[in-house]
């Protein structure tokens, strides 16, 4: 790919950012394509939105999931499509095991408008958050939020400022991890061969196809 082929990268939003890595995972690529067929199939017997015949689309059992050669889901909880004898309708299967509410997009699809992404809120994490990285609050309900919520923020900025002036790594964001991303998605897609200094990068961004997409989550949107 040419350098054009990324010049996308430079108005992804967080959301954005995870579907392309998302898109990038084989078992992804191999879950659309089985579910597309079958849906294709259902559309033909049944038809379209509005005519669908859904009474009859829904009395057909390739109508959910899991999929052929997936035992059962992979991310189970969260909000489901279900039926009066609680299955699953198939869309949203794909959507609970991979972390999103919307109809499953192409992997094809580069940069897909912001309202056709909607993820599912990401796993809280195993471990506790390191100490440095730690600031607990105390809020008094009996008094009034703002002025509380304004101290608070005061605090996480002077506390994160205090981190970088001790050599701390800066807080992610969407913005200072954007170059980072975009050389990851080069050396997936074998547009930039790994070296020693790039094999770390490499593995990383392998770790982001296959499920850490959903950290990303965690941090702050904006352009």
């Amino acid at each position: 790919m040419t350098a054009d082929a990324y010049a996308h990268c430079a108005t992804l939003t967080r959301d954005q950012w995870a579907w392309e890595f998302l898109r990038r995972n084989p078992d992804y690529q191999r879950d659309y394509r089985a579910f597309i067929a079958i849906w294709r199939a259902l559309e033909t017997d049944y038809g379209t939105p509005p005519q669908r015949d859904f009474s009859r689309w829904k009395r057909d059992p390739r109508a959910y999931g899991p999929l052929p050669g997936n035992a059962e889901l992979a991310a189970p909880g969260g909000e489901l499509c279900t039926v009066d004898d609680d299955r699953v309708l198939l869309e949203c299967w794909m959507g609970v095991k991979w972390g999103f509410h919307k109809f499953p997009l192409d992997p094809d699809r580069t940069a897909p408008a912001p309202d056709e992404l909607s993820w599912r809120p990401p796993p809280q994490p195993d471990a506790l958050i390191d100490a440095p990285y730690r600031l607990d609050f105390t809020f008094d309900l009996s008094l009034p939020l703002p002025p509380q919520l304004e101290a608070a923020k005061f605090r996480l900025v002077s506390r994160a400022a205090e981190l970088r002036r001790q050599g701390h790594a800066a807080p992610k964001t969407v913005a200072n991890q954007r170059a980072r991303w975009t050389a990851m998605l080069r050396l997936l897609d074998g547009d930039a061969a790994p070296d020693s200094d790039t094999a770390k990068l490499l593995y990383e961004a392998r770790g982001l196809v296959v499920g850490a997409y959903r950290e990303m989550l965690r941090l702050a949107d904006g352009l």
